[in-house]
């Protein structure tokens, strides 16, 4: 089974929904039989790679409310992500744009890390608070998750290095009419938009093993004999003697 995540590191349902697919592998029985591959979105293509303005001001001008509201209303995308483990700091988050990032998952991808630095990368911005458009901040994270430092730095300054698998991937949402993430599609066959509870990933799961792997069809062969002897629950039939 395969499972193509699009996701963006400055999506937060992105991360709580990451966590709670892992909780439901965690729970299935054929786990070691799934594959993951995070594909990349981006929610603010255009978006600096540094900015003063804050979380709640990007969150007022987009949706026009006051700085307040845009408060309140992110106390329960907190809690959701608490309900995981995950701690968000949304007071000092760091703004940025995050196409470098995308970057350099596709390079950690060809060194079997791509899980490790997307989960680094997901903490960093929710959690430490990080800028994780900084390709200084981005060469740490990819030596803290057992890469080379200075090829991640290398390949960070190259701008076209890896660029078309972003766009290739982006390009490919476009096509499934991906506009918000995170979105999972399982096998090319099977859709799951969001961040849905963990019971659902869990449900989802099992249903498409099934699907997919359907129990064999048993042929019955038998006789007129009547010579049938077996045995069920603790009782044997012995058939008589003709």
């Amino acid at each position: 089974m395969k499972i193509e995540v699009w996701s963006d590191i400055a999506c937060p349902f992105c991360y709580i929904g990451k966590h709670r697919l892992e909780e439901a592998l965690g729970q299935f029985s054929h786990k070691e039989q799934v594959e993951v591959e995070f594909k990349s979105f981006e929610l603010d293509p255009n978006a600096p790679i540094s900015t003063e303005k804050s979380i709640y001001e990007k969150l007022a001008a987009n949706y026009g409310i006051s700085i307040e509201q845009a408060k309140q209303n992110v106390q329960g995308v907190t809690r959701q992500a608490a309900s995981v483990g995950l701690t968000f700091n949304f007071d000092e988050m760091k703004l940025t744009n995050t196409f470098n990032a995308h970057r350099l998952i596709k390079w950690a991808k060809l060194h079997g890390k791509e899980a490790t630095i997307t989960e680094k990368l997901f903490r960093a911005f929710f959690t430490e608070s990080k800028n994780v458009g900084s390709l200084e901040t981005l060469a740490d994270l990819a030596e803290a998750s057992g890469l080379e430092r200075t090829e991640a730095l290398k390949v960070l300054h190259d701008k076209d290095l890896y660029a078309d698998d972003v766009r290739s991937d982006e390009d490919a949402a476009r096509q499934f009419g991906i506009s918000g993430v995170p979105f999972f599609i399982i096998n090319r066959k099977y859709v799951i938009s969001g961040a849905q509870p963990t019971d659902t990933f869990a449900a989802a799961l099992q249903q498409v093993w099934e699907e997919e792997n359907p129990a064999p069809k048993l042929q019955i062969l038998s006789s007129d004999s009547g010579d049938d002897a077996s045995c069920t629950d603790g009782h044997c039939f012995i058939p008589k003697k003709k």
